[in-house]
């Protein structure tokens, strides 16, 4: 069943510029989502993903400006309220998620500690 939630994840204009281009870019892109999600790993004991992705049974689904983002209920509860923002400047260029659930965070921006 497709569960809609709000605030769990939202997208900067530079980031939904960002993934519209990378969609642009894909060979097949029907069907597909901006997965944002969360596993453990990296140095801070958690990191964050994003990947192009299909949805999964019980994924919340989000419109992020005209962008489908997917994201597992268990990702939801670390990622609520976060805010994906893309950055092309040259020393810090990338995806960034800023997250007000995590305690801490890596100089990388690419992992937390809840």
């Amino acid at each position: 069943m497709e569960q809609q939630t709000q605030n769990c994840v939202t997208l900067t204009p530079e980031a939904v510029a960002e993934v519209q281009r990378m969609v642009a870019a894909e060979a097949e892109p029907e069907g597909k989502a901006l997965r944002v999600y969360v596993e453990q790993g990296g140095c801070s004991g958690m990191q964050y993903g994003l990947v192009f992705d299909e949805k999964r049974d019980a994924d919340q689904v989000l419109d992020c400006d005209g962008v489908p983002v997917v994201v597992d209920a268990i990702s939801a509860d670390f990622l609520r309220g976060s805010v994906v923002n893309f950055s092309d400047d040259l020393n810090d260029s990338g995806f960034k998620i800023i997250n007000p659930n995590a305690k801490v965070s890596c100089g990388c921006g690419k992992s937390f500690e809840v």
